[in-house]
């Protein structure tokens, strides 16, 4: 398979008129030439934190505070999919999984539900779908065990020691919220070696420190944190100090649409649209260890291609600027995981 057009090439998206050559799933070959073609071709999203169980819950809770709508176990949410039967899940999560795909998200990191019922549920929505899934388990040891790694909710809610050596001793993935509320729970998740921390909104000097001496990467959740009232991440502080991803957070609040996500976060933080693309791509794949989210010679062939002649991005001067800050569903014109 061969894509022409302009290709955002390597982690500093140098756009470039050119050809990608791709077999066997792999990116072999990316060779500038002149083309006519106005497709923009770019790695595919990975969406670096999602609770896609809230599907089932759409614009549920407006005027509810963050504990009232998530707090475990009897926020709004909680009690949504406690009434909700197994086929309303599985069949609202796929609805939202079949958005990301098609809307150029090539993988996702989800805090799952639901002990390993939930881990099994959303295998079963992801059944048939090339959209990439690292599933971390919730509640117990098992549905991590069930899972790719444990999301714990956060410090404030439990210790989480046994469930951080369980996950360590297997070899998987932990991670946790933090600093969402506050600053008093960002040291003891620290405390955890987790392998990222969500949010990560009120933080102090000493945290800021830790996080530069560990290298603890983070997830921040930008339209998530306004919604729910709780503040703005310091994203050029921890761009500064520490890898910076970029994840949708909870279906019930937002859409899993990582050019809102971008978009938002490009027009409310302080940092360049190269630093928005790279929190939405590369360093979500990097969390994740999946050899994704960059166009270089041999990484996996998890792209998409936007229409750059369409009315929306027609006559841009800037394309990666015009990728993260004007960018949207309707400009996607093909979606390609692994070469197919």
């Amino acid at each position: 398979m061969q894509l022409e057009g302009t290709i955002l090439r390597g982690r500093k998206f140098e756009p470039i008129q050119g050809r990608m050559v791709v077999e066997d799933g792999e990116i072999t070959a990316i060779e500038e030439t002149r083309t006519d073609s106005e497709k923009i071709v770019l790695p595919a999203f990975v969406n670096a934190h999602t609770h896609i169980g809230d599907s089932i819950a759409k614009e549920a809770g407006g005027g509810l505070s963050l504990d009232e709508l998530v707090a475990p176990p009897d926020g709004l949410k909680h009690r949504l999919l406690r009434q909700a039967s197994r086929e309303e899940l599985v069949d609202a999560m796929r609805r939202s999984l079949q958005f990301m795909e098609h809307s150029g998200t090539g993988a996702f990191l989800e805090f799952r539900e639901g002990g390993v019922e939930g881990v099994e549920a959303i295998r079963e929505a992801l059944d048939g779908l090339a959209i990439e899934d690292v599933i971390l388990g919730r509640e117990t040891v098992q549905a991590m065990e069930a899972a790719d790694g444990f999301g714990a909710s956060g410090a404030r809610d439990g210790e989480f020691g046994a469930e951080r050596t369980a996950t360590a001793e297997a070899g998987k993935l932990f991670g946790i919220h933090a600093g969402e509320r506050d600053s008093a729970d960002v040291n003891p998740a620290l405390d955890l070696d987790p392998d990222f921390l969500v949010h990560m909104v009120h933080l102090e000097a000493v945290h800021l420190e830790r996080l530069a001496d560990e290298d603890t990467p983070i997830v921040l959740c930008p339209r998530s944190n306004l919604v729910t009232g709780v503040g703005t991440a310091p994203a050029a502080e921890l761009l500064d100090r520490t890898t910076v991803a970029l994840g949708t957070d909870n279906v019930m609040l937002n859409s899993p649409s990582m050019f809102r996500e971008m978009e938002f976060a490009a027009k409310l933080y302080d940092i360049s649209a190269r630093d928005v693309l790279r929190m939405a791509t590369v360093a979500g794949a990097e969390i994740a260890g999946l050899n994704a989210g960059v166009l270089e010679e041999g990484r996996d062939a998890r792209i998409f291609v936007l229409d750059g002649d369409s009315d929306n991005l027609a006559g841009a001067e800037d394309v990666v600027r015009a990728v993260v800050r004007r960018a949207g569903v309707a400009d996607v014109s093909d979606v390609i995981f692994d070469g197919t």
